[in-house]
């Protein structure tokens, strides 16, 4: 790392860390005393735990065939992508589906970081098919695309932005029952195959949105640790970097019971509630795993219990923020992700410009994770150490500076583009990359810190260049 840059680097973090902060310091802790009833208070009061149903094991996938013979669907969805369904997984699915006599139709035309027009393309199919299951093989945007489909061919009449999160989107629950959806992950990042949550580029705004509900969770997911091993080294790195933030991001966030409104009945009680002690769990695991796992999956394809331990990790995260959140590292990373001018990642194998989510969500890691660790400093200092820093003589005050620093030497060993500016990005772009951020509530204002358009702007600028 160049000294100018890193000196420039530093000098911006601190300006954010010294920023003042407008909230008051509290310490992170879950036990609340008795005192309004519910029905008065601002706050939230409860949190829940949704997650799909796992199975875990190398070649489990050869199962799905029976799962559906077992639900007595009759007519299934089988969606994935053009590169995959090239592929052994799509292709053990098939196999199985096929022994076991379960008649289906495939849908391939799954756009990787999908659109809200792909989303209606596939959402099309689900109508016309009037399947009465669905199985979705891929990586996020798959399983994602197919949540929405199940959703809406369940739901025919409704509006598109009916689901859709607010403000972009009128946000309703969903009070309508989907079809079984089985997902077989075939990345180690999303932990999609574990959520509510389905993500898409809204092209109009061009900002990343989505829908948020606990009722289009996939039934089951199957983690088959085989299907990692088809992943090109960047694709383990960018899928590896969203597991690495939604753990820190998750364990981070504002704690559940300050979260407001309080809801006034439980199906408003949002999907992503803030921290809480079950998450904690999750995240923190999932981050040890990714410290001890991450760099040996991106450099060895063959090394199988650092590519499984990952899979594991994405599911285990995904648990984890499925329930508690994420807060600004992926608020900030929509716009990145949909501004993109003419980046094209290494080994993604699309026709149209691409910054992988897992890529969007980590270069702004170490400018975030500065500027929130004034609330809960001890949480940064805890998972600095858990990434690999010395901590032994470290001062509660540079929790923030000592994240950063470990985030960023963590991502240089990894040979990570340097910034946004890496990614065609300049300090131009700034305005309109807030203006994307700023309608993603659901998950900033999640943040454990408030943080106001000039922040936004410092963390931006931060986050151009990261050595």
């Amino acid at each position: 790392m160049a000294a100018a840059g890193r000196d420039r680097v530093a000098h911006l973090l601190r300006q954010l860390q010294r920023a003042a902060c407008q909230c008051p310091t509290h310490s992170h802790t879950y036990s609340q005393a008795p005192g309004l009833p519910a029905s008065e208070k601002t706050t939230d009061y409860a949190f829940e735990m949704a997650v799909s149903n796992i199975r875990y094991g190398a070649g489990v996938t050869k199962e799905v065939g029976m799962d559906l013979q077992n639900m007595g669907a009759k007519n299934v969805c089988l969606m994935t992508d053009k590169n995959l369904s090239q592929l052994p997984p799509v292709e053990v699915v098939m196999n199985s589906l096929t022994k076991n006599g379960i008649n289906f139709k495939v849908y391939d035309n799954v756009r990787v970081e999908p659109t809200d027009k792909s989303f209606m393309e596939a959402i099309e199919f689900a109508k016309r098919g009037a399947f009465d299951a669905y199985v979705a093989v891929g990586g996020g945007s798959t399983i994602d695309s197919c949540k929405a489909a199940n959703l809406y061919a369940s739901s025919p009449d409704g509006d598109f932005l009916d689901y859709v999160n607010a403000p972009i989107g009128k946000g309703k629950p969903v009070t309508v029952t989907l079809k079984p959806l089985i997902a077989v992950p075939t990345t180690a990042g999303t932990g999609s195959e574990t959520t509510g949550v389905a993500i898409f580029d809204y092209e109009h705004l061009k900002v990343k949105t989505g829908i948020a509900s606990r009722a289009i969770k996939p039934t089951l997911g199957i983690i088959d640790p085989l299907h990692t091993l088809h992943m090109p080294p960047r694709v383990v790195a960018n899928s590896g970097f969203d597991v690495l933030c939604h753990a820190l991001e998750s364990y981070t966030a504002l704690p559940y019971h300050m979260r407001s409104p309080c809801p006034s009945n439980p199906i408003n009680r949002p999907a992503y509630q803030g921290s809480n002690p079950i998450s904690d769990i999750w995240a923190i695991h999932a981050l040890q795993i990714v410290a001890k796992y991450l760099k040996r999956a991106v450099r060895n394809p063959d090394d199988l219990e650092a590519r499984s331990n990952m899979h594991l990790a994405s599911a285990f995260a995904g648990i984890g923020f499925g329930n508690a959140g994420v807060h600004l590292c992926h608020g900030m990373s929509y716009p990145i992700s949909g501004l993109v001018k003419t980046y094209k990642a290494k080994d993604y194998n699309v026709d149209h410009s691409l910054v992988p989510h897992g890529l969007s969500v980590v270069l702004t890691s170490p400018a975030v994770f500065t500027f929130t660790a004034q609330m809960f400093p001890e949480r940064h200092l805890e998972t600095a150490k858990i990434l690999g820093a010395d901590i032994r003589t470290a001062k509660i005050k540079d929790a923030g500076l000592i994240l950063a620093d470990t985030l960023r030497k963590f991502l240089f060993d990894l040979n990570v583009d340097n910034g946004l500016a890496a990614l065609g990005y300049s300090k131009a772009d700034i305005p309109a990359l807030v203006k994307g951020t700023l309608p993603q509530e659901r998950v900033t204002k999640l943040s454990p810190r408030p943080q106001s358009e000039e922040e936004l702007s410092a963390l931006f600028e931060a986050s151009m260049k990261l050595y």
